[in-house]
């Protein structure tokens, strides 16, 4: 990773990180210990409410289950019982989830137990890939590592299109639903084959991963703007979303494949444009939904796309009083006492008081890019 110059003396943004990631292990992790643990299922809740009871269950996703396998992973060492958490999390992703007649994963299962929505994502494939990774290298069970390349299988030989893209959906028996590829899925997807490249060497991922970068940069940069869009350019009623951009931007910035690349060049010439439009100069907000014609789609704040802001500046060169200053916002705006607020609306009023299972991931990846930029 790129050591980004300045000061040495760096007292008080240490000092405030201390502070912040406290609040992390102390409050937000011990909720998923606890209240957001459902036990009988071993399996979190979807979402805690603001006095940390869970809402009432109306169905468990793989994609949470393994957003939290990595969580508890990569807290291995560093929290009580994170590794037996993990341990469960990684059997109840294959126990409740795994599709033995048909392979892959399915979506999501009732409350019960009983499949619910049986179709086959990529998000989810990319995130079980991304935790299984992680998992491996903390724990390296021959198990895990066989999870790890069935997944990466199913991704090659059922969502991949042959142009260097991939599916964002498929039926239950990988039949078509004409999904086409869509941006989400995909950044998540290369996420998940950096994280398997950092953990062996694989050529089969790293030429995958290349091909993918190629395939964004083709089909889904904006020429003028070199923002990336959400669907592929040309599909109606498209926008883009500064939280992905700088999401993008960490991952292609932080690797030495693909730092270099088109793709990554086209995102570093997009960074100034992104935070004109999307960030809000005053407060530090990252507007959710962006039209390029500079017509706010959503302007709802997400603390996810705060955290995203945060980790990409952590690797912008003379950066520091900028990362303080959204560490800062990030602390003030989103996180108290009781966990985090994961929405403000575009007056800045909080705007959704539960908290859901899968925002400690984001929070989890911003504090290690953190880290190792005041390491």
């Amino acid at each position: 990773m790129p050591h980004v110059s300045r000061s040495a003396s760096q007292p008080e943004l240490t000092a405030l990180f201390a502070s912040v990631h406290q609040h992390f292990q102390d409050v937000i992790v011990p909720l998923w210990q606890g209240p957001g643990w459902n036990a009988d299922m071993a399996l979190p809740y979807e979402a805690l409410d603001a006095e940390h009871k869970p809402l009432p269950p109306q169905r468990y996703r793989a994609m949470a289950c393994a957003r939290q396998l990595y969580l508890f992973s990569s807290l291995i060492g560093q929290v009580p019982k994170a590794e037996e958490r993990a341990a469960a999390l990684f059997r109840s992703l294959q126990r409740h989830f795994h599709d033995a007649e048909h392979g892959g994963w399915f979506y999501s299962i009732d409350p019960q137990g009983t499949p619910l929505d049986q179709r086959k994502d990529l998000y989810t494939h990319a995130f079980i890939l991304f935790a299984c990774a992680h998992y491996w290298n903390k724990v390296r069970e021959p198990l895990v590592e066989s999870v790890l390349n069935a997944a990466l299988e199913v991704v090659a030989q059922r969502f991949a299109t042959g142009d260097g893209l991939y599916e964002a959906s498929l039926d239950r028996d990988w039949s078509s639903l004409d999904s086409g590829p869509l941006q989400n899925p995909l950044m998540h997807l290369a996420e998940a084959f950096l994280a398997t490249l950092s953990v062996r060497e694989d050529a089969a991922v790293q030429n995958a991963l290349i091909e993918l970068c190629t395939a964004m940069q083709k089909r889904f940069i904006d020429p003028r703007h070199a923002v990336l869009m959400e669907k592929p350019l040309g599909a109606v009623d498209n926008w883009f979303e500064p939280g992905h951009q700088f999401e993008w931007y960490f991952l292609l910035q932080s690797s030495p494949l693909l730092r270099g690349s088109t793709l990554h060049a086209s995102l570093e010439r997009a960074f100034a444009f992104t935070e004109q439009r999307g960030v809000d100069q005053q407060t530090g907000a990252v507007r959710a939904m962006l039209e390029l014609d500079d017509h706010p789609r959503d302007a709802t704040q997400r603390i996810w796309a705060q955290a995203e802001y945060l980790r990409a500046l952590t690797l912008r060169p003379g950066s520091e009083a900028s990362v303080q200053r959204q560490l800062q916002a990030l602390q003030q705006r989103f996180l108290h006492a009781g966990g985090w607020h994961e929405c403000r609306d575009e007056q800045g009023e909080v705007s959704r008081k539960d908290m859901p299972s899968t925002t400690p991931y984001h929070l989890a990846t911003c504090y290690r890019g953190l880290a190792e930029y005041l390491g």
